[in-house]
């Protein structure tokens, strides 16, 4: 008789349930399930390969973190793209950033600002023929490897989760603007943070994240417009 603990490891040595975790949190972001789709627990057990039940763990973690909604009598559906929730997301993420930036102007070491300093110019100024995508993800590692200088992973891992829930609008934001400015503007905020200027670093921050709701409405429209367009 097959061991169940066995039963519940991938291969490559993770959990099973991690590994479905992973793979539909990353459709769930990159809208390979529409939003508001429901979900066929069958039909995407049998596409991932494994059965319901991790894919069932996976799928009431993801709704713990607000990627997916449960409803009772009726399975999980992909969330809604509400332009209320994302602004206030984009609150969360403005004021957990500056909050991170406070400590960091304590905490951080010269050595890790001087790093992420040589990771904009190893990145680049320019997109570099990389995909909104890649550029959307460089973007992240930038605010996570600075909030992590704050020495508080929690607010690090609110931050991921934030980002998540807001990709469509930074994929639009990304696709739309000029990542030169982008750029200069992390660099500057660096440069703040080297010099422990704390109004400066968090005036810098607040202007460099913060969205109005008409900029929001108009990145959902713009966003929406891509995920349903016709794949030819």
């Amino acid at each position: 008789m097959a061991n169940p603990a066995a039963q519940d490891l991938d291969p490559s040595g993770g959990s099973i349930a991690d590994r479905v975790y992973d793979q539909v949190r990353s459709m769930a972001i990159g809208y390979a399930i529409k939003p508001g789709e429901r979900l066929n627990e069958g039909e995407l057990a049998r596409q991932l390969g494994v059965s319901r039940t991790p894919l069932r763990e996976a799928l009431n973690r993801l709704n713990t973190e607000g990627l997916m909604r449960m409803v009772p009598g009726k399975g999980f559906y992909c969330r809604n793209l509400d332009v209320h929730e994302i602004f206030s997301l984009y609150e969360l993420r403005k004021a957990i950033e500056v909050a991170a930036i406070g400590l960091a102007l304590v905490r951080a070491k010269e050595g890790d600002i001087d790093e992420l300093l040589a990771f904009l110019d190893a990145t680049g100024p320019d997109a570099a023929g990389r995909s909104t995508d890649q550029l959307v993800a460089l973007d992240e590692q930038f605010h996570e490897r600075l909030m992590a200088m704050s020495g508080n992973f929690e607010m690090v891992r609110v931050l991921r989760n934030v980002n998540a829930r807001i990709h469509i609008v930074r994929w639009t934001d990304m696709a739309r603007g000029d990542r030169r400015v982008t750029q200069n503007e992390h660099r500057q905020t660096l440069l703040a943070l080297k010099a422990r200027d704390g109004p400066g670093c968090a005036r810098l921050l607040e202007r460099h994240i913060d969205r109005r709701m008409d900029q929001i409405t108009s990145a959902l429209k713009e966003g929406c417009a891509q995920i349903y367009m016709p794949r030819g």
